[in-house]
């Protein structure tokens, strides 16, 4: 997710973090960690800051300290000098099980002035159903790094809720022009992805305050079509914006399906009508180039890569993936590097991690920060090596 233009924030402007309007004690912090650990791999070194209980998504603060959601429903703050962790509290109640649970937490473009943070979950509904939520609220820390939410709201909820605990997507991010992007996946309910009456499988584009843009391209059929920009996908867990302010997206497919996409407003990417992979259960599923009026994906991955977290790198310590995307594995326990060329892309590189990555973040000086998935889940410092 694309969060580069949060990180020129002032640092001199933090200070307004560190009053509290609350007089409730504040939690205890976490016992800072031992020395940072390093361990080098072929073409960076990576340094163990902390661990997580089932990391999911990670942020920056503009005095370079992290936002770290955990899927059981946490939110902790690391001060990644001294290494010691704090609980915010005043968080959402979360839905949590399956791959539901405490999802994104990305800042508010102004966060300097209005200390506002956005929050994606899993919430329950009546009768056994779940569905994604974004929420916003103020974050307040004290001078201890620990801290609260204050004023938290919905501003957007999947419709409808449904069964099961798969397939939320929740990624956030705030795009160029100010505006709120929310991926909403299909919950693994496939045919949602192709109705306009529901929001699931689709790419959704809001104001900040959780508003519909006059703009948006089905906004003159009310309701929840109007929060839509794209149509037809299926479990999108990664966006970001490339320095020419193109959108890219993508999404776990089916088996052998694993999609990144140049988004197009109106568009509509096929699924589950076509899709470059397969049913789990061997049925087939006709490829995109059998119906040319779909989006079709720039790549796809078969076998898959199952991608979870994504930036489009713009930082000066590794000169030599300025403008290449970087991409988080699952199952293919990798960091996976594109390469853009206008409006195509390709995989240029695939680093062995071990472990499963969740999440992918770009460091105010530059680094790439890296989340392990699971318990005991890893953060990860990549710098070059030496």
């Amino acid at each position: 997710m694309t969060r580069k233009l949060l990180l020129t924030l002032a640092i001199g402007l933090t200070p307004m973090l560190a009053t509290t309007a609350c007089g409730a004690a504040s939690p205890e912090a976490t016992a800072p960690a031992p020395a940072p650990t390093k361990k080098s791999f072929s073409a960076f070194d990576a340094t163990e800051f902390a661990t997580f209980n089932e990391p999911w998504a990670m942020t920056f603060l503009p005095d370079g300290s992290v936002l770290v959601t955990e899927k059981a429903g946490r939110l902790q703050h690391l001060d990644l000098t001294s290494r010691t962790q704090h609980e915010i509290t005043g968080g959402p109640k979360v839905a949590y099980g399956g791959q539901g649970g405490f999802g994104d937490v990305v800042l508010h473009p102004d966060f300097a002035s209005n200390q506002l943070v956005y929050l994606s979950y899993a919430e329950e509904g009546s009768n056994n159903t779940r569905g994604a939520a974004v929420a916003r609220a103020k974050l307040v820390l004290d001078a201890s790094g620990a801290g609260t939410l204050q004023d938290l709201s919905v501003i957007w909820r999947q419709d409808a809720k449904v069964s099961g605990n798969g397939h939320y997507g929740h990624r956030i991010a705030f795009g160029p022009d100010g505006k709120l992007w929310i991926t909403s996946s299909e919950r693994q309910k496939f045919d949602p992805a192709q109705d306009m009456a529901s929001n699931l499988g689709k790419l959704i584009r809001l104001n900040d305050d959780g508003s519909v843009p006059a703009d948006n391209p089905f906004a003159s059929q009310g309701g929840v079509a109007a929060q839509v920009w794209s149509l037809g996908h299926r479990n999108m867990l990664g966006i970001a914006f490339d320095a020419d302010n193109k959108l890219w997206v993508h999404e776990m497919g089916p088996a052998g399906g694993d999609e990144l996409n140049l988004i197009a407003r109106g568009a509509n990417y096929g699924y589950p009508i076509v899709s470059n992979g397969d049913h789990y259960d061997g049925r087939p599923i006709p490829d995109h180039s059998t119906r040319p009026e779909f989006a079709a994906p720039k790549v796809t991955w078969n076998p898959v890569i199952s991608p979870a977290g994504f930036i489009i790198y713009s930082g000066d310590l590794f000169p030599q993936w300025k403008g290449s995307g970087f991409i988080g594995g699952l199952s293919s326990q990798a960091l996976v590097r594109v390469s853009f060329d206008g409006d195509a892309a390709r995989e240029a590189e695939r680093f062995d991690m071990g472990a499963r990555i969740r999440e992918v973040e770009q460091g105010p000086d530059g680094a790439v920060w890296v989340l392990e998935d699971g318990k005991d889940g890893k953060l990860l410092k990549l710098t070059p090596k030496g």
